[in-house]
């Protein structure tokens, strides 16, 4: 489908073609088990700990802190019940109200069971209205009980960049393991986690052009563990079951490939995301953009394009071969407004306008032109069929 014009990088990315060439012979003769004593898995296992290497450069920490999973959403899950397993006696989980479901129904799903004594304490720390957090908010629910505090780097649908650098500190500071759940921020922006007070990081390879089905959990050398998946003792004793090697080996190729394509998500990607921002929000009048206009990712902008509906949007975008999002993937076919626009106090008739475009290092100049050609008169066309939009078209200037 060469024709398309993928805009939805963060719902998932195409799998790279050197990735597809990294995993292929590991689908085909390279197919021993890396836990077996003979050659022919010995060699398999190398490149298992080849991909822990590229993938512990992306992150800027040792090979032995990384814990290969399944996916973000397990990674999230581990961290989290690990975190309560090793902190005996603390009951007190904090998050915040933007988080993706992986970590925030994972959070409300400990919490519900609080009124019987069976269940955790939860605190969800507001935003604003650019979907930032006040550093007070979660400084003010630490507490001696806490045991985890779980912050995404970076927020899915907005792109918003949190403080995660200052929120590990204050949880050191207090005794208290801090996760982030950094899926959208791995190889979009540089990390030296060796140098951060981050106990656990999550990611998922399927966010930077690996293929679905892997990702990974960082864990700074010191932190206590227990494993989710019991079984035997595959990576150190920390999860069990056999390696997936195809999807390692790709997940390592793809974070090779991240780190050396650091720069130009920060330049040429950013430049094209400003591009497409700017020219909308002049083109179409009230649209606004939801989200801190500078303590963002480079890929991505979140526009609400008021008095219309965004799934009309982005079926009108789909007929011209444009893909987009109105927020996460994990959430699609849902009729409520985003949970993160809501949290913002995003108003009503914008909120079910919005629309999400991810970027990627694939994306060009003449796909950008194509989506500012296409667009305003949708949004136009969209308005004219709307009673609020036609109320806004006719009134005077």
């Amino acid at each position: 489908m060469s024709n398309v014009i993928y805009l939805d990088n963060n719902a998932t990315t195409a799998v790279a073609p050197e990735v597809r060439q990294a995993m292929e012979p590991f689908l085909g003769p390279y197919y021993g088990n890396p836990s077996s004593v003979h050659t022919f898995g010995g060699q398999v296992a190398r490149h298992v700990d080849k991909a822990r290497q590229q993938l512990a450069q992306l992150l800027g920490c040792g090979p032995a802190e990384i814990l290969f999973t399944s996916c973000g959403t397990e990674s999230d899950n581990a961290a989290i019940r690990s975190a309560l397993e090793v902190s005996p006696g603390r009951r007190h989980l904090v998050t915040t109200r933007v988080e993706h479901p992986a970590v925030l129904n994972l959070c409300r799903k400990l919490a519900k069971d609080a009124a019987d004594g069976t269940g955790y304490r939860l605190t969800e720390v507001p935003v604003d209205s650019q979907g930032m957090l006040e550093l007070a908010d979660v400084g003010n629910a630490l507490g001696d009980n806490t045991a985890v505090v779980s912050v995404m780097w970076a927020n899915n649908e907005t792109g918003v960049i949190f403080p995660v650098e200052r929120i590990g500190a204050m949880c050191r500071d207090r005794g208290v393991l801090f996760h982030t759940d950094a899926v959208q921020a791995v190889g979009k922006v540089p990390m030296r986690l060796c140098e951060l007070p981050i106990d656990m990081l999550s990611l998922s390879g399927h966010k930077l052009h690996a293929p679905k089905g892997v990702g990974a959990l960082y864990i700074r050398r010191g932190v206590g563990f227990r494993p989710f998946l019991v079984g035997g003792h595959q990576e150190a004793n920390r999860r069990g079951g056999t390696e997936a090697v195809p999807l390692i080996v790709a997940l390592g190729k793809a974070a090779e490939l991240a780190y050396d394509r650091l720069a130009t998500e920060q330049t040429r990607v950013r430049k094209l995301r400003d591009r497409l921002e700017r020219e909308l929000l002049r083109r179409c009048p009230d649209a606004r953009l939801n989200g801190h206009p500078e303590q963002r990712l480079p890929n991505t902008a979140n526009i609400s394009f008021e008095y219309v509906e965004g799934e009309a949007i982005l079926l009108m975008l789909d007929e011209h071969g444009i893909c987009a999002s109105s927020g996460s993937a994990c959430t699609t076919g849902s009729l409520e407004p985003s949970h993160v626009l809501r949290a913002m106090g995003v108003p009503y008739t914008a909120a079910h306008g919005s629309v999400r475009f991810s970027l990627s290092v694939y994306n060009t100049d003449d796909q950008i032109d194509k989506v500012l050609e296409v667009l305003p008169p949708i949004i136009r066309r969209l308005r004219e069929m709307s009673p609020f939009g036609r109320e806004k078209l006719a009134a005077p200037d």
